[in-house]
């Protein structure tokens, strides 16, 4: 699907086919594009976590307000990242850089150090910016999708066995829709969010 038809096509679904399952190499397919997802100073700090055990599941769906997509989808990803991933093994994020690019760019994850707010801020832009890369190959690959911010992140933390210096941003439902999704509640003009320059 061509790019700026998944993102007009792109809606958040509801209702899932629960007998239908992704493939693991689907599931790789999908997750292997969203690591394109840009980070800070290409620091990968997500991490993804696909529930596919159905008992999990249900224990999820409790934790989610009892929301139907969180079993009935085919997966359902919890997008997490690691609030200090800035500091493990950085070199690594730059490992094929040429070695003066690569220690510039070591030192300059050194600026989260101290700075939890900061860590926190970019762990959360980190993930959204992969929810939408999954959001829109999904749909490319003839997927929906619906991103999932209803849940209770402590309970779902502990079903999940959450490291404690991590932190969970949002979560995605994905699979084949049973029925589509609500007509669009309406956009607002571009004239109310569009500025040039300044306010």
């Amino acid at each position: 699907m061509e790019t700026l038809a998944a993102i007009e096509q792109r809606r958040s679904v509801k209702h899932y086919d629960p007998n239908h399952r992704m493939t693991d190499e689907e599931i790789r397919r999908l997750i292997g594009l969203a690591v394109l997802s840009p980070t800070s100073i290409n620091m990968q700090n997500w991490r993804f976590v696909v529930a596919r055990d159905p008992a999990l599941r249900q224990q999820l769906r409790a934790a989610a307000f009892n929301q139907a997509q969180v079993t009935d989808a085919s997966i359902w990803v919890i997008l997490c990242a690691d609030l200090k991933a800035f500091k493990k093994s950085p070199e690594r994020y730059w490992s094929t850089a040429p070695p003066e690019i690569a220690r510039m760019m070591v030192q300059m994850l050194g600026m989260y150090e101290g700075r939890e707010q900061m860590q926190r801020d970019e762990a959360l832009r980190s993930c959204g910016m992969a929810a939408q890369t999954i959001m829109l190959a999904a749909k490319a690959l003839g997927y929906d999708s619906c991103p999932m911010a209803g849940f209770d992140p402590e309970a779902v933390g502990r079903l999940i066995n959450l490291p404690p210096d991590h932190v969970i941003g949002l979560a995605v439902a994905v699979g084949k829709a049973l029925q589509p999704a609500r007509p669009r509640g309406g956009q607002l003009p571009l004239d109310e969010v569009l500025f040039f320059d300044r306010f």
